[in-house]
């Protein structure tokens, strides 16, 4: 058995962070119906992540199934009822006010089952003055003062090279659902979980915020470098780069494998406070000694004297990477067409209950017939329910 066996998950999602979120569950073994809308005439993909068979849409609906039901329908209440009836969660990522005007908001969800969980992913909130405004990962990144602090200083804002707020707020959503779950184990009640981008991704700044909090301090850019530890920073080679980043006491033996041993006792770099009020020179004295071997030299050295390094790849070189082999992250997977391609594994491993055996999304509402008779609809309710428009699905 796989760790979720057992528990069913409605997925009414949409673009990346609630299929981000979803995704962790189902690839422990939740159910998760992934509720799809009816495309628009001539179209092929959902308007948010693309065609079907692209990796970005294989990679966030893994292991889920699919059905069509048309929310904006006049029947589509009565069939989400009885669905909700026999689910454990609902994850939604629609602005605050859909959920409301489709009539799947909390207090309507609790009346029909009151174990549901429901689990509300927004931009900035259920709740506030920005309630209602569309929000998507790059336009948080600015707000959450992400941003601010990223890039080389002075070269303008600059955003992370992937949709941080969106992973971030999926994982923190699939947390929530899983405490959630937990607890109903004593209570017998379910709850709301409630995130956005903006609570995750401002969680996300860590450092940066308690700082300020705590002391009024505004962080800056730093490029490569660490707001509170130097050396920290990517350093240039002959043929490329290498991460360093040291603890304090790393710092004589940063100068052996350097060869700067005069630097040891330097007062300009001696302790941890002196580096980081000279902290241009200190990385203008190291990357004048790195640029004298290539990496492969520079990493053998640092290696030697024990000091924290790595090279700064590429992704298929990262791929290539041994450990990074050994560690199996590239999962096979098999399409519903019978063609076989790679997909990151979950980052975690379980010693009783391994997640094997992935599959890909079925196609568009390729599940529909199965689910909907799981869920005790009668062969004659389905084809009526069709006809009406409210669902479809492929015919089995």
């Amino acid at each position: 058995m796989l760790p979720l066996d057992g528990i069913r998950i409605l997925a009414v999602e949409h673009y990346a962070a609630g299929p981000y979120g979803t995704l962790q569950l189902a690839d422990l073994g939740a159910d998760v119906i992934k509720i799809e809308q009816p495309l628009a005439p001539g179209t092929a993909d959902d308007g948010y992540t693309g065609e079907r068979d692209a990796p970005d849409f294989q990679n966030l609906h893994r292991n889920k199934r699919s059905m069509i039901l048309d929310l904006k329908s006049d029947g589509a209440r009565d069939v989400l009822r009885r669905l909700v009836e026999k689910a454990d969660i609902v994850v939604e990522n629609f602005r605050p006010a859909v959920k409301d005007r489709l009539g799947f908001d909390y207090e309507s969800l609790r009346k029909i089952n009151p174990r549901i969980i429901l689990g509300s992913i927004s931009a900035f909130g259920q709740d506030g003055p920005y309630r209602d405004r569309p929000g998507l990962d790059q336009i948080v990144q600015g707000m959450s003062g992400f941003m601010s602090i990223t890039g080389e200083p002075g070269r303008g804002p600059l955003r992370a090279g992937v949709a941080i707020s969106d992973v971030s707020c999926g994982l923190f959503c699939a947390i929530g659902i899983l405490t959630a779950l937990h607890e109903r184990e004593r209570s017998g009640e379910g709850q709301w979980v409630q995130t956005s981008l903006m609570e995750s991704l401002l969680s996300m700044m860590d450092l940066h915020a308690a700082r300020y909090l705590m002391e009024g301090h505004v962080s800056k850019q730093a490029g490569n470098g660490h707001p509170t530890g130097v050396p920290t920073n990517a350093y240039q080679t002959s043929d490329g780069y290498v991460n360093i980043s040291i603890m304090p006491r790393m710092w004589p033996a940063l100068c052996k494998a350097i060869e700067a041993e005069e630097a040891t006792d330097d007062p300009r770099f001696k302790t941890r406070e002196s580096r980081i009020a000279h902290r241009d020179e200190c990385n203008a004295m190291i990357s004048a000694r790195m640029k004298t071997y290539t990496t492969e030299e520079m990493l053998a050295r640092l290696a030697e004297y024990d000091c924290p390094a790595g090279p700064v790849y590429s992704i298929d070189q990262t791929f290539a990477d041994p450990q990074v082999q050994h560690l199996k992250l590239a999962k096979k997977v098999t399409s519903q067409d019978g063609d076989d391609f790679e997909i990151l594994r979950q980052p975690f491993s379980l010693s009783r209950t391994p997640t094997d055996g992935w599959k890909s999304l079925s196609p568009y509402g390729g599940d529909t017939n199965e689910i909907m008779a799981e869920f005790g609809f009668s062969d004659a309710e389905l084809a009526a329910l069709k006809e009406a428009g409210v669902v479809a699905g492929r015919e089995s």
